[in-house]
């Protein structure tokens, strides 16, 4: 049968004109005990999806056309007469193909002029796609692991990994903004204790006032009736007893001021040791034993020693003849302090004696005194100011400038592992023993065979003289 109109068989076996209509695809049927794959589409993975719906590519991207829809507008073009085997075997061919169904469903979506699904990409991944088929909308949003897991901490920007999650490089961050944001966190840390200045060990500021300004002021006194004696009498031996007097009541104190630190740290070291597992509740003990850091390790200032629960960095600065104080009390061909950070958190420690485990709470604003050895660093003048960038970074950060002036760096520390001295208050509550401070400064007391005069000690007490030990595995 030949016309100039097209025409088609039905099932029946009824010839009509026109084309025949396009085969319309089935609905993909699910039964209960079969489960479908995928392919990695969020949409058909339930509740699972939305977690990490917006985050990820949505469908799976294909890379060419669908075979069975070309094959059946190829097959609909041709003019004249389609033979009804032709037709039944095509149908056999795609109602017998397993997974027929699934195939056609893997590409929803609009389609651009080449037949092609529109891939949608988000992220660094698209760059491979064309500029006709990309579509990036919003902003860019995290790439997540092949496993999907979501995992904590910054992202790295930089080359990408095979799975295309950013690859993370180990070892020690150069960039001084990553170096002063950890800074800013440790300063705004609340379990962090800052130590000022102030607080560092000073013999006037020990020593009572009362006691200082009445002997000041019974010198005055003395020497006004020694000068009054002697004008009126002009018998000069009241006047020479005050003189000595005050002569040997100035070399104490002067003695003082230079050994007060070293007798303190004496003091520490010959008071006795207590055994925790003996120690009563709000009794004042020494206990040495080895250090473990806590919840928040510190990390020392200069050189970025890991794992500290105590850090002190210290600039100081030489003054000459024409040369800039480094503070209002800074004399002449003297080093003065410039800058000083102390920072101190809550750590453990372990009784060289009981083998039992203490708190020490010196974090959370907690009164400290501590008495632990710096060591110089590095020694800046004019000639060696340019061969240290770690150095002038780090006085950019603390907005210090560098000049043309003599400094000198020291740095101590006290990391894990180290051999440590707590002075402090037992408390035991819930069967957790912790070392406090305690309420009121502690009285060293008189030395008489040194001839130093009383010191005090306030807060918690550590003394550090040694460096860790490589052996010690904390636990």
């Amino acid at each position: 049968m030949s016309s100039r109109f097209p025409s088609h068989q039905l099932n029946n076996g009824l010839y009509v004109s026109g084309r025949p209509e396009p085969p319309k695809e089935k609905a993909p049927t699910m039964s209960s005990t079969a489960v479908p794959y995928t392919g990695g589409d969020i949409k058909k993975s339930g509740e699972l999806g939305k977690m990490f719906d917006g985050s990820r590519k949505s469908g799976q991207l294909t890379s060419g056309p669908l075979r069975t829809g070309s094959m059946s507008v190829g097959n609909a073009t041709h003019s004249g007469q389609i033979s009804s085997h032709s037709m039944n075997r095509m149908s056999n061919l795609s109602g017998n193909v397993p997974g027929s169904a699934s195939m056609k469903k893997t590409s929803s979506g609009p389609l651009n002029k080449h037949g092609e699904p529109i891939r949608k990409a988000s992220g660094p991944q698209g760059q491979g796609l064309t500029s006709a088929s990309r579509q990036n909308s919003g902003p860019l949003p995290p790439v997540l692991p092949a496993t999907g897991l979501l995992t904590s901490g910054p992202i790295l920007s930089g080359p990408l990994n095979s799975s295309g999650g950013p690859r993370k490089s180990s070892g020690p961050l150069d960039s001084s903004g990553s170096i002063k944001s950890r800074t800013t966190s440790m300063v705004k840390n609340q379990a962090v204790t800052h130590l000022s200045q102030d607080g560092s060990h000073s013999f006037f500021r020990n020593f009572p006032k009362i006691v200082f300004w009445s002997m000041v002021l019974l010198f005055v006194m003395g020497f006004i009736s020694a000068i009054f004696i002697l004008a009126a009498v002009g018998n000069p031996i009241l006047l020479i007893v005050v003189v000595v007097l005050f002569g040997i009541v100035s070399l104490a104190f002067a003695w003082n001021v230079y050994r007060s630190r070293s007798a303190v740290i004496k003091f520490i070291s010959e008071y006795p040791d207590a055994e925790l597992r003996t120690a009563k509740d709000g009794q004042f003990v020494k206990v040495s034993g080895v250090v473990t850091c806590g919840n928040v390790p510190l990390e020392s200032s200069f050189q970025r020693v890991p794992r500290c629960v105590y850090t002190s960095t210290s600039l100081y600065e030489y003054r000459g003849w024409d040369s800039k104080a480094a503070n209002p009390t800074h004399q002449r061909f003297t080093w003065g302090l410039r800058s000083m950070e102390r920072h101190v958190v809550d750590f453990y420690i372990s009784d060289f004696q009981s083998g039992l485990r203490a708190l020490v709470k010196t974090g959370y604003g907690a009164r400290v005194t501590p008495y632990v050895e710096e060591s110089a660093v590095i020694d800046i003048n004019q000639s060696n100011k340019d061969m240290s960038p770690q150095f002038l970074r780090w006085l950019a950060d603390r907005n210090l400038s560098s000049d043309d002036r003599m400094m000198r760096l020291k740095e101590g520390y006290i990391k894990e592992g180290s051999s440590v001295s707590v002075m402090g208050v037992v408390q035991r509550n819930d069967n957790v023993l912790m070392i406090v401070p305690p309420p009121e400064p502690v009285p060293t007391g008189c030395q008489w065979a040194t001839c130093m005069l009383p010191a005090s000690l306030d807060g918690i007490v550590l003394r550090c003289d040694d460096s860790s030990n490589p052996d010690v595995i904390p636990v």
